[in-house]
């Protein structure tokens, strides 16, 4: 499955990369909002985790761009941050994000999160497929 990473710290994009790897996952990674958004639009993203604070296009704003724009398929979301008020934490999920990690975190939790994230994209999946079998039933 495909995971976006949008993260402009070099040394948590790198470790994110390599766990995700290790996973099984496919890291796509941006720097900058801007770049995380054309990719997210390219290859068709389902899971992204990304960085409140980035330049171009924070993580806030990239939520509510992916909420009101990729409208065709769900992209589950994880906001990693540092910032850590109750407010944050409140203003990332109202923004779209699905989920929403401290830095720094424990690996394991990210993991476990990811496979909440892919368990709801899975089950949307067979949801659309069963619908469409409907449709021409």
């Amino acid at each position: 499955m495909k995971i976006l990473i949008a993260e402009d710290n070099q040394v948590s994009l790198r470790m994110l990369e390599k766990n995700l790897k290790d996973w099984g996952f496919n890291a796509y990674k941006a720097s900058d909002g801007k770049k995380a958004w054309d990719l997210m639009q390219k290859h068709k993203i389902r899971i992204a985790i990304m960085d409140w604070l980035m330049p171009g296009l924070n993580g806030i704003d990239l939520c509510k761009k992916i909420r009101k724009n990729l409208n065709d398929r769900y992209t589950y979301i994880i906001l990693l941050t540092s910032k850590d008020n109750t407010e944050d934490v409140i203003e990332g999920l109202m923004a779209g994000a699905d989920d929403y990690i401290i830095k720094p975190f424990n690996p394991l939790e990210l993991k476990a999160r990811l496979q909440t994230g892919r368990r709801i994209i899975r089950l949307e999946t067979e949801l659309l497929l069963t619908h469409r079998r409907l449709h021409t039933l």
